[in-house]
């Protein structure tokens, strides 16, 4: 029996799968063009039925993620979620109002699903689908962390862990701690949405002037450039206290806000950003020790937009009490769909074991596709007999390489769908790169993608478990932090791609790289402008190559240069 798995919130998208395959997914921003879309994700449902070769009579459950009173209403009355996306995303200046829109959206997220939001929802959704053709199907609405727990816990390969979620909130949570063993999730603790790890960051985000739910990274990054504070003298750290399995906060949503904000005032903005992240790293550890205590599982699987945060999920792998540590690739609100349709397939067939071996989820596009939209760009481009090889002379002499190949990925990371890939060890083509071609503030840092013997031989806290996903942070040896310096952060560690030799082009492209280079390693950030979605079709690349001022792309076997102008 196929499942269709839909997500409509923020970065909407749809999934599919059968049995134990997840067979397609992606997110509605990909489609639609807008980052992080909110839209009820019909372009995602429509890739998912053709890139599954599914239609739509043979989609017998269909299973939708959250169903509180904040995210019924955004369906009945889709301008709301609109005015908030375009506020959100700066796209809109804030009126009179927004303040008490503001007070009333976070008042309205912390109540709880009920019978009626339910009902609403139920039949909101249904008449979207019945518009779409679906007709005969059963309707599954699944829990926000529920959802959350099922990526991590199913897709993770472990036969028992300790599950956490942990987000802004959803469903009148802000995160959950569960049991998984023998097949079964068992929630042993709800954390209540009015005491958010994850409203509190996305506080400390937007007082800084930043985008909330989508620049929790930048404070990261700009936590790296701060003095470090000691905790007796770290303010923020009082705000929040870890009682067991619980969070706990001294005030409100919006009466934290006006906290941090009294606090950021006496503070500059990235000596504010290291306490703000310590202190996120100080709670999730205290929580996740408490709990690995309490259950006596070592392994642990985590989900939810928190566990975006690379610097502290480092942190938590290397907890004395913690064994294995597994991080949902898409683990913010955009892996919900996936989760809706892994949660229903679990309670309808009892299915849990589907390891995500890759992310290549996403629609692959034909050779005559790419051939089409190449002769209509002007640009000069031939097919190579071989274009790792090609590719990799090139970047080993110095060049940036947009790189498009096979199916795209889920999720924010790229991974060797849709990248951008270059020299790692040079902080000139990183500047370039930051500056000319992401358009993007100077501290954010780039990412390295490596082999596994590379790994061993550059990362001085590897644990010889390859990580293809980009879900943690490794420290750099020191000895080694030449070959590497243009994708370290400034605390000295990086978020590698760890890949074997075989299996994927890009391993194909890193072995040919060493054989240049000496190192398996390149710098692999993502094919897209900053603020922008990753490219999604070849006519996506070629207008991003073109407002990028790229020379080279290597698209499938066609090499593709920009004439001299």
């Amino acid at each position: 029996m196929k499942i269709l798995g839909i997500w409509d919130g923020h970065d909407a998208g749809a999934a599919v799968i059968e049995g134990d395959k997840i067979l397609f997914a992606a997110n509605e921003e990909r489609f639609t063009r807008r980052k992080l879309e909110i839209a009820f994700p019909v372009r995602s449902i429509q890739a998912c039925l053709e890139g599954s070769g599914t239609p739509r009579d043979e989609i017998s459950h269909i299973s939708v993620s959250t169903w509180d009173f904040s995210k019924t209403l955004a369906r009945v009355f889709p301008s709301l979620r609109e005015e908030y996306y375009l506020l959100r995303r700066r796209k809109k200046r804030p009126g009179r109002a927004s303040f008490l829109k503001k007070r009333f959206k976070y008042r309205l997220t912390e109540y709880p699903p009920t019978d009626l939001t339910k009902w609403i929802s139920s039949r909101n959704v249904r008449n979207h689908l019945n518009r779409l053709g679906f007709r005969n199907f059963r309707l599954h609405l699944e829990d926000h962390h529920l959802c959350h727990a099922a990526t991590a816990a199913f897709c993770s390969g472990f036969d028992r862990a300790l599950v956490i979620t942990l987000d802004g909130l959803g469903d009148g949570l802000s995160g959950s701690i569960s049991r998984y063993e023998g097949g079964a999730l068992e929630r042993i603790a709800s954390l209540s949405a009015r005491h958010s790890l994850g409203i509190f960051f996305e506080h400390v985000t937007n007082l800084m002037n930043m985008r909330e739910l989508e620049d929790e990274g930048k404070v990261m990054a700009l936590a790296n450039y701060a003095y470090p504070v000691d905790d007796a003298e770290n303010p923020i750290l009082d705000l929040i206290r870890v009682e067991g399995l619980a969070v706990r906060c001294r005030h409100s949503s919006l009466g934290m806000y006006e906290a941090l904000k009294k606090i950021l005032w006496r503070y500059p903005s990235e000596q504010f950003a290291y306490m703000a992240q310590r202190t996120l790293e100080v709670k999730c550890s205290q929580l996740i020790q408490n709990a690995v205590t309490a259950t006596g599982l070592d392994h642990i699987c985590l989900s939810g937009g928190v566990f975006s945060n690379v610097k502290m999920n480092r942190l938590l792998r290397v907890l004395p009490q913690v064994k294995r540590c597994f991080v949902f690739p898409h683990m913010g609100d955009g892996g919900l769909a996936l989760g809706a349709a892994l949660a229903a397939n679990h309670r309808l067939y009892g299915i849990h074991d589907i390891p995500l071996n890759n992310p290549f989820l996403g629609p692959e596009y034909p050779v005559k596709e790419i051939e089409t939209v190449l002769r209509e760009s002007g640009y000069s481009y031939k097919k190579s007999r071989d274009i790792t090889k090609e590719v990799a002379e090139i970047i080993a002499g110095g060049e940036v390489v947009l790189w498009f190949q096979g199916r795209m990925e889920l999720g924010p990371r790229a991974l060797g769908g849709r990248s951008i890939l270059a020299r790692p060890d040079s902080d000139a083509i990183k500047d370039a790169l930051n500056l000319q071609l992401k358009k993007r503030v100077w501290y954010q840092p780039f990412c390295p993608s490596m082999l596994e013997e590379d790994a061993r031989e550059i990362l001085e806290d590897y644990d010889g478990r390859p990580n293809g996903f980009m879900t943690m942070a490794y420290l750099v040896r020191g000895d080694r932090m030449n070959v590497v310096r243009g994708v370290i952060n400034r605390d000295g560690s990086c978020r590698p791609q760890i890949l074997s030799r075989k299996g994927s082009l890009l391993g194909e492209l890193l072995e040919k790289i060493r054989n240049l280079t000496g190192h398996g390693v390149l710098l692999n950030t993502s094919f897209n402008l900053h603020g922008e979605p990753v490219v999604c079709s070849p006519r996506d690349a070629l207008e991003t190559m073109g407002l990028t001022g790229s020379t080279f792309m290597a698209i499938g076997d066609f090499l593709v240069r920009r004439r001299d102008e």
